[in-house]
């Protein structure tokens, strides 16, 4: 994959945990919010930042599938949390990361599982300390073991 190409869907990794925690507060309809990202977000500059340009096809596959796909998701991420900890104690853009990188594990067969780990480790950076960043490297190598496993037999 060429450089350019790998920082399009960095970005666009990114821009899609922002869409599903929009999505999730507001409840934004999933067509007007892939719109306002189309057209003002991706690869916008927004308060003196320019965002790199996202592939847009990608940006779609990964909020549209996630959000189809969120209750075998959400059911994915639960059954791999701590006894007594529940998909709701986890704040709304961890489950974002979450959502997107398990969405991209169980249907991306053609993303590696190392890309798709580091990739949302990298997005959890943006949000969160180094202990958060272990926690979703962990949860999606777990999911990612059932996921991918289940597909070679």
């Amino acid at each position: 994959m060429t450089q350019a190409r790998s920082r399009s869907r960095s970005a666009a990794r990114l821009a899609a945990v922002q869409a599903l925690y929009q999505h999730e507060m507001e409840g934004t309809p999933l067509p007007r919010l892939l719109h306002e990202f189309h057209e003002h977000r991706l690869g916008a500059t927004i308060e003196d930042e320019t965002y790199h340009d996202a592939e847009i096809d990608f940006f779609d596959d990964l909020v549209t599938g996630a959000d189809a796909r969120r209750e075998e998701i959400d059911g994915l991420i639960s059954s791999h949390l701590a006894d007594g900890w529940t998909l709701e104690r986890l704040d709304r853009p961890m489950r974002a990361i979450l959502r997107g990188g398990a969405y991209e594990l169980i249907a991306r067969a053609d993303v590696p599982v190392a890309s798709v780990i580091s990739e949302y480790v990298d997005v959890a950076h943006a949000f969160y300390d180094k202990r958060e960043s272990g926690f979703v490297n962990g949860l999606l190598d777990a999911i990612a073991k059932g996921a991918r496993s289940a597909r070679a037999e």
